[in-house]
């Protein structure tokens, strides 16, 4: 048996038959074959910051983490293919350096690339997808051990099907990316009561190319953060205290360093639901949680876009609940849960939810369509454990 594997959080923690470290894209591919042949199944992990139990299996599970470097890139396309070990933080300068980046990234960026795009991670922005659109092509290892190239130029249902699938139809080794050109931003923080932020809030999220604001429920007041190309700011927030400020290469400002760990659950919602779901869940915590969760709220924005199992069909905003690691968090989760679930919400992949196929199957209108594309990848279900055949509606 391996040693027992734990994710970011803490909250997860497993003992898989085996833990590979393969240094190359045939090495998985025999893993997978040899897994395939005996029964039993595989999954994936990157940098295991997902809450969510996607990567644990009781049998192989395959680490990305010798799949380091950027593989080739073409500036006059922005477009690059990086090896589908690297994480965000790295893969970020590493374009950089060629004069690339991608057009957002999440809160923080320790996430590899490929688990990011596999369970729609996103950054905020009302304009700005998630980062799984970036996604135009990969080479995968199936499920026989086969090894592929998928590009959108050929096959873009499959793209669509790819996005977001949470390593079910293939493991990753390289992934083709579409991106920018390498871009600076400003960054400033403001301080201001709830009430305000809330009052501004369309306009907020309007005149900034990134927005999104913490809300504190002890103190009832929010962090407001805007993100900016230099030179394209919007005016001074008479109504706030800008208490931070800063400029550089976007790969360096969007992300923040994060030392303290927590557990998290997240929802999306459509953009119009978004402002009335946020005050009952800050009536609810107040009424009940306020002692016991210090933690803030997180309020982001994001763009539609078509992958099959995407949680943001239609213009969005997103709710995140965060308790510290280590400390009891199911019941303020889920007594959270119901209200953004009224407000037609759809859970992040890779953070604590409850759902399963039968919640899940009537949120998503191409589910069927990913569950057809599934099977005629991994008819044997090599890359699903209990826990994804729940997800799948498949036991």
């Amino acid at each position: 048996m391996a040693k027992e594997v734990t994710n970011w959080s803490g909250s997860l923690c497993f003992t898989p038959k085996q833990l590979l470290h393969p240094k190359n894209e045939k090495e998985i591919a025999k893993a997978v074959a040899k897994s395939a042949k005996e029964g039993r199944n595989v999954r994936v992990t990157g940098a295991q910051h997902s809450s969510s139990p996607l990567i644990e299996t009781q049998d192989t599970l395959i680490s990305l983490d010798k799949l380091q470097g950027l593989v080739s890139h073409d500036t006059a396309a922005n477009e690059a293919t990086i090896y589908a070990g690297m994480k965000v933080h790295d893969a970020g300068q590493a374009l950089y350096k060629v004069g690339l980046a991608m057009h957002n990234t999440g809160d923080v960026d320790v996430q590899n690339v490929s688990g990011a795009i596999g369970t729609g991670t996103h950054g905020t922005g009302k304009k700005l997808q998630n980062l799984s659109t970036m996604l135009i092509g990969a080479r995968l290892i199936t499920a026989s051990g086969d090894i592929i190239d998928k590009h959108i130029e050929e096959d873009p249902e499959f793209i669509r099907a790819l996005r977001t699938s949470m390593g079910m139809l293939g493991i990753f080794s390289q992934i083709r990316l579409k991106l920018e050109p390498a871009f600076k931003l400003h960054r400033r923080e403001w301080c201001t009561h709830i009430e305000q932020c809330m009052e501004h809030l369309d306009e907020l999220a309007e005149n900034n190319r990134n927005f999104d604001f913490y809300w504190y429920p002890r103190s009832d007041m929010t962090k407001i953060r805007t993100l900016n190309e230099p030179g394209n700011d919007m005016f001074d927030l008479p109504y706030a205290t800008c208490v931070k400020e800063e400029e550089g290469w976007s790969h360096e400002i969007l992300p923040r360093k994060r030392t303290l760990k927590f557990d998290e659950m997240e929802y999306a919602l459509p953009v119009e639901n978004g402002p009335a779901c946020f005050e009952a869940v800050r009536k609810r915590v107040k009424e009940k949680h306020r002692k016991e969760v210090a933690w803030r709220v997180l309020y982001r924005t994001i763009a539609p876009d078509d992958a099959y199992l995407s949680p943001y069909p239609t213009d969005s905003v997103t709710i995140s609940l965060h308790h510290n690691a280590g400390l009891p968090f199911w019941d303020y989760f889920k007594d959270i849960e119901p209200i953004f679930l009224e407000h037609g919400g759809r859970p992040h992949w890779g953070k604590k939810h409850t759902l399963t196929a039968k919640e899940l199957q009537p949120l998503y209108p191409e589910f069927d369509n990913f569950l057809k594309v599934r099977k005629e990848m991994d008819p044997n279900g090599v890359f699903l454990t209990p826990y994804m055949r729940r997800l799948m509606g498949l036991e």
